[in-house]
């Protein structure tokens, strides 16, 4: 019976508990109840978050909840800040603390990559250096939205996620590996992805450290490090994340210990502290008005020149929000009133700042609080972690380099049924026993395993280098449990080092690097490099996988290493089919006249920016990005820019496509649309021969401006009725962004095709119309859209990450350079969304045009076809057909099936095409935007030229023709790596 009673009273304590925390009022209402109950004293303590616990140097947990249920009940506190500790054990507290408390507490975290990083029993995720690998925004998203899932379940509002600090310092001891690299792109990027997965699911996410903590060489946890950098550096680099950050709608940001004297000069005076650099800077110059945090108070950063509630004073001063872990709280409260007296800080402004807190509590559930439940607590917390941490795992472990066929390096299994079973060595650096990797290469391989630890001297680097390279037949290496910051070479032994150096110029012998990129500096000669970013059993697993080569590497390297591993590099494994040439194969200033080419052409106004790349022998000889994406220089072109292909996508879609289903026997190209389109049949159309329409000499007609009836030609608006400025079941074909067709327009698209005439055979007409009819038969034979197919069948087993359609479903804006500022049909500036109007009509997905591409990618695309159209064991089609479609096959003109080709009296011609020195075997494409893709089996060359010359004004810039950049460009780079261009 006493049982039972006890279980009433607690229960009805429960219930009365979360009654208090219930209300029905909306937000002004609640905010303005729950002020008018506040104290002086109260507000002030509302402005402030406390730590709940720490863990000392025998990583024995702390908790302090007396300290934190007196500042609750004495000074009625804003937050608490959760550490370490167990999540049931800080949920108990949560609930404990949040039913004593007046006011409902605001429950931060910082936890950048998952609970785990705080938690115990909580595994963690991989850190931001992991993510800034990884080329598809989307599993940042879903890594941002689970984080933020662990925090609702855990009763959790704020995280203090993500970083978007700029890594542009190897030597950083504080934030690294913290960051998602040194592209302030990506950095953007992926900083928004992870954002808007948190608050998707409603937790606030907070963007650090403003104004940007990447390029410091000192600890702002024991002092403040300084940064010598002008405004305009700042603004260009440091700034840009945060900028974009605020646009997307970041809920909150935490402000720095930082000296700028770009900033503010007065001395010792941190950023997090600074009126300028708070109050003029960040709101009113950059318009910013979420919540603020500043860091951690405690740090010596700050508290090394503000004791005792000075700088909390300081901190308001300067325009700050909410203060994190400001120590001394009656001592902070007293100096704050002290500020007020002398007017430097008012209460008006406290009462604001209050108000501010009140309405991010509301937002984020506060006003109808319920008690966590601990029940299969830890169970939902690692819920999702180990399919995040694959999928980041598998898509962004980098290859850096391989010089040698060692991937894929086949399992024992398969190495039998050969009857050849090679002997296999594994060297693990830094472990003393077998990990997850070494048991893999024991299990795969039959590998024999060695270890070789930071702690031993090199009496044994002789003796075991001398072993491994006369007993085996491959050497894998792993490089494991190194420090993750860069003191002291992070931690690895000069023995180590000499070892590793003198293995991985061995033949057949591949490095994997289970850590900080940064560490690789030490190995830029290896022969085979490949860099994991994380040393877990789940990234042990991907890494055995992408030897064997059961996935492809897709990742692109975060930061740069040496200047052989600039960031961005990163090749496909499938067998290396494109990878950067080394050093010593290259002779740069045979290349120095492309330099002055692309910048002259940009100086002209020929194209804001551009990208090119030179594919020699598979070897990358020239990757390099020149310009901004517009004339107004703020955003820089670098190698991973996606561009619109424009006609491209003609071969690297449409005919890619075509010589599949023809290598099938499912396509006959003497047979007519009628064969294959039975809409066609009973026009003018349906007797026209498939490869006449290849060769542009169907007769069709070269262009129908399909927007013209759509808008009032006078003025370029959209005439009522056609478009929607929002997606409808009636408006869903997008065409830009805002601008919706209606669906049956599209029917009335294809009776303007099958309504126009066709003009006299055996003639040479260049047809957008054409290419839309192949698509369309494309799509007919294999059942499924044109970009589904293309990805199944090519993208997909390329392992290409940026080629493809509709490219805003999977990348954010920022990646793409603009094309036209379009002023009529569209009217407004084209980013993302396909320049080509008909193609836009088409929703986005068409034969002609449409498809999106960085320059790597369709280099790997390009190899395949010079590779015969066998890649990594997958069949594309024949050498056979390759050459059928890449011949000259017309008597009229110049083009192959498919393809463009260079001028048949190239050799002679006052105006060669596409080059001079370009060879009759030589195939590829233009594209409207300013892009073209050729390649030349003789020299087994690919070029490759992307730019968006259409921005701002469209195609009446003619300039990159006028000036010959595209053609001068590739006969710089067969005079480079040919003799003589012969």
């Amino acid at each position: 019976m006493k049982k039972i009673l006890t279980a009433i009273v607690i229960c009805c304590i429960s219930l009365s508990t979360i009654a208090q925390h219930i209300s029905e009022l909306d937000e002004q209402a609640w905010v303005d109840s729950v002020f008018a109950t506040l104290s002086n004293d109260e507000k002030l303590g509302q402005l402030m978050v406390v730590r709940l616990s720490s863990i000392g140097s025998d990583r024995k947990v702390t908790f302090y909840d007396e300290a934190v249920s007196e500042a609750i009940n004495k000074y009625n506190i804003g937050g608490i800040c959760l550490f370490q500790g167990g999540p049931v054990t800080q949920a108990e507290y949560i609930n404990r603390f949040q039913a004593m408390a007046r006011t409902p507490l605001l429950i931060c975290i910082d936890a950048e990559n998952g609970l785990g990083m705080r938690m115990d029993s909580v595994a963690g995720l991989p850190r931001q250096m992991m993510m800034g690998a990884v080329q598809d925004p989307q599993l940042i998203y879903a890594y941002g939205r689970w984080v933020g899932e662990q925090c609702k379940r855990a009763g959790i509002q704020v995280n203090y996620a993500p970083v978007v600090d700029i890594n542009n310092n190897p030597n950083n001891p504080v934030i690294n590996d913290r960051s998602f690299g040194e592209n302030k792109y990506k950095v953007a990027e992926h900083g928004i992805m992870y954002m808007k997965g948190m608050q998707d699911v409603g937790v606030m996410a907070c963007a650090k450290h403003f104004p940007g903590h990447g390029d410091v060489a000192v600890d702002s946890h024991y002092d403040l490090p300084v940064i010598n950098k002008t405004r305009e550096q700042l603004d260009s680099l440091e700034l840009y994340p945060f900028r974009e950050m605020f646009k997307a709608g970041v809920g909150s940001v935490m402000i720095a210990h930082l000296f700028i004297p770009a900033i503010d000069n007065t001395a010792n005076r941190a950023t997090s502290l600074s009126y300028n650099n708070v109050t003029k800077l960040l709101r009113e110059e950059l318009g910013y008005q979420g919540l603020t945090f500043t860091d951690a108070l405690e740090m010596q950063g700050v508290k090394k020149f503000f004791p005792d509630g000075e700088a909390s004073a300081e901190s308001l001063i300067a325009g700050n929000d909410m203060l994190c872990l400001p120590g001394d709280i009656p001592a902070s409260i007293e100096e704050i009133k002290k500020a007020i007296r002398r007017k430097k800080l008012s209460w008006e402004q406290v009462d604001e700042r209050v108000k501010k807190v009140l309405q991010a509590k509301y937002r984020h559930g506060l006003s109808r609080w319920r008690p966590v439940n601990t029940h299969n607590l830890v169970r939902d917390l690692n819920a999702q972690t180990p399919d995040i941490t694959k999928s980041i795992a598998e898509n962004a472990i980098t290859a850096l380099r391989l010089d040698d066929p060692v991937i894929p390096l086949l399992p024992l299994r398969d190495i039998t049924k050969t009857g050849k079973e090679p002997k296999v060595a594994y060297i693990g650096f830094g472990i003393n026993n077998d990990n997850a990797f070494a048991r893999l290469m024991r299990g795969n391989y039959n590998a024999d395993v060695f270890y070789f630890s930071y702690k031993e001297d090199a009496s044994r680097v002789t003796t075991l280098a001398a072993l491994l390279e006369t007993r085996y037949d491959a050497i894998v290496i792993g490089i494991h449990h190194y420090n993750r910051f860069p003191a002291g070479n992070f931690g690895i032994s000069t023995p180590a080092i000499q070892l590793l150096q003198h293995l991985q110029p061995l033949k057949k012998t591949i490095s994997f690097v289970f850590g900080n990129p940064y560490i690789i500096k030490n190995f830029c000669d290896a022969k085979n490099m490949i860099a994991c970013y994380e040393d877990d059993a789940i990234t042990h697993q991907a890494a055995a996988d992408v030897l064997k080569g059961a996935i492809i590497t897709k990742g692109k390297l975060p930061v740069t290493v040496c200047d052989a591993f600039p960031s961005g590099t990163g090749i496909s494994t499938v067998t290396a089919p494109v990878s950067y040439a080394n050093g010593v194969d290259i002779n740069a200033a045979k290349f120095k006249i492309i330099d002055s080419l692309a910048t002259e052409a940009i100086r002209q106004h020929a194209a804001p920016g551009m990208a090119i790349m030179a594919v020699k022998d598979g070897k990358i000889v020239f990757h390099k990005a020149y310009g901004y994406y517009t004339y107004d220089s703020t955003e820089r072109v670098n190698l991973e820019s996606i561009y619109d292909l424009a006609s491209v996508t003609k071969i690297c879609a449409t005919t890619l496509s075509v010589m599949k289903l023809y290598d099938q026997g499912k396509l006959d190209l003497n047979k007519t649309l009628g064969d294959y389109l039975p809409w066609v049949k009973g026009t003018n159309k349906q007797n026209l021969k498939i490869d006449d329409i290849l060769l542009h000499q169907a007769g069709l007609k070269a262009f129908i401006p399909f927007y013209r009836e759509t808008i009032d030609m006078a003025t370029g608006v959209p005439l009522a009725g056609f478009y929607n400025t929002a997606q409808t079941p009636q408006y869903h074909i997008k065409v830009a962004d805002t601008m919706y067709m209606r669906n049956s327009w599209e029917d009335t698209i294809y009776k303007r095709i099958l309504e126009s005439p066709v003009g006299p055979p055996n003639k040479y007409i260049y047809s957008d119309n054409d290419f839309i009819f192949l698509g369309k038969i494309v799509e007919a034979i294999s059942g499924m859209p044109l970009n589904e197919y293309v990805y199944r069948e090519f993208y997909r087993k390329l392992g290409l990450t940026t080629t493809g359609f509709l490219p805003l479903q999977k990348f954010p804006e920022q990646r793409i350079p603009p094309t036209e500022h379009e002023q009529i049909f569209r009217r407004q500036l084209l980013r993302g969304t396909v320049h080509d109007p008909g193609a836009a009509m088409f929703g986005g997905v068409a034969g002609h045009a449409g498809l999106f591409s960085d320059a790597y990618d369709l280099a790997v695309m390009m190899q395949m076809l010079l590779e015969g159209g066998k890649f990594n064991g997958y069949y594309f089609f024949s050498p056979e057909t390759i050459k059928l479609f890449t011949a000259y096959s017309s008597k009229i003109s110049r083009r192959a099936l498919g393809f463009d080709k260079p001028e048949k009296d190239n050799a002679i011609s006052k105006e060669p095409y596409p080059c001079r020195y370009a060879s009759p075997l030589t195939f590829g494409h233009t594209g409207y935007t300013g892009t073209c893709v050729w390649v030349d089996p003789k020299h087994n060359l690919t070029f490759i030229f992307l730019s968006n010359r259409v921005n701002p004004e469209g195609g009446t810039n003619v300039k990159l023709y006028r000036l010959n950049t595209r053609t001068n460009i590739q006969d710089a780079i067969y005079k480079a790596v040919t003799e003589n261009g012969k």
